[in-house]
């Protein structure tokens, strides 16, 4: 039988990478550069990020970006709640994995 532990892996890599990428640059724009008036406060109004989520290659990149970090946070905690006796891991790996397959597919509706 074959396993879907290289799926899963795949998915936690791609999100990992993503998170590792796009917090800082979040965190600098929305925790430092419009506080700190470096950046006004409408660069990130809500017309401005809607007129640009508005683009279908945008949304669709936005949807790609919101799955894999779900994907990976599931798995981080799947890891997580087995290590510390919480579930046994085909539960956790249920609960979990579910829980990001409902968040892409909420994703998607609301995107799409």
């Amino acid at each position: 039988m074959a396993s879907n532990k290289p799926f899963f892996w795949v998915l936690f890599a791609a999100g990992g990478t993503l998170a590792a990428l796009l917090a800082p640059v979040l965190i600098l724009l929305t925790g430092l550069a419009i506080p700190f008036g470096w950046l006004a406060p409408e660069a990130l109004a809500y017309q401005r990020v809607s007129a640009v989520l508005d683009s279908e290659p945008v949304a669709l990149a936005l949807l790609l970006v919101i799955a894999l970090l779900l994907w990976h946070a599931a798995h981080r905690l799947r890891v997580t709640a087995h290590d510390l006796g919480w579930f046994a891991d085909s539960v956790a790996a249920g609960l979990f994995y579910g829980i990001a397959l409902i968040g892409t597919i909420a994703s998607v509706w609301l995107l799409v």
